[in-house]
C-alpha cells in the first residue's frame, strides 16, 4: 500500500502532476520550500504530500501574489503550528494533570495534589507573565 509520504515520484513524474517545469522543482528543492527524499543515488524522490506541497506554494505566488521567501515563512509558520497544535492535544490527553507554562513555551507536567517543584517554580517564576493552566475535574456526586 503506497501512503500520501511513501516517495515514488521522480522529479518529471511530480513536475507533471504540479503542473510546472521540473527545473522549477530542483530550484524549490535548493530554496528549501519543498525537501523530497533522495534515492542511494541522490536522485530526488517526490511524494504525494511533496506535490500538494508544490501546489500550494504556486497558488501561494500565482494568486496570492507571494514572493518566495514569504511563502518559505508562511510554510515554516504552518509546520511549527501543526506541530504545537499536536503536543497540545497530547498534553490535553492527560486527564487529570495540571500543566504549568512559561512565557518561554515549556511545559511542566505536574501530577494531581503534587505542586510545581522547587527547581521548576524557581525558573517558572523568573520568566515574565509565568502561567498556570488547569482544567477542573467534574463534580461527583
Amino acid at each position: 500500500m503506497v501512503t500520501e509520504d511513501a516517495p515514488v515520484l521522480t522529479v518529471s513524474q511530480a513536475a507533471r502532476l504540479a503542473g510546472m517545469h521540473p527545473q522549477t522543482l530542483r530550484q524549490y528543492d535548493r530554496l528549501g520550500l519543498v525537501t523530497p527524499r533522495r534515492t542511494a543515488g541522490r536522485g530526488r524522490r517526490y511524494s504525494q504530500r511533496d506535490v500538494s506541497r508544490l501546489l500550494e506554494v504556486q497558488r501561494l505566488a500565482q494568486v496570492e501574489g507571494i514572493n518566495l521567501a514569504g511563502i518559505r515563512r508562511i510554510l515554516d509558520l504552518q509546520e511549527h503550528v501543526a506541530q504545537l497544535e499536536s503536543r497540545l492535544a497530547a498534553l490535553a490527553m492527560q486527564p487529570g494533570r495540571v500543566f504549568a507554562a512559561g512565557s518561554s513555551g515549556d511545559v511542566v507536567v505536574v501530577r494531581r495534589g503534587q505542586r510545581v517543584r522547587r527547581a521548576e517554580r524557581s525558573e517558572l517564576e523568573a520568566e515574565e507573565g509565568a502561567l498556570v493552566l488547569w482544567r477542573p475535574m467534574p463534580r461527583r456526586g
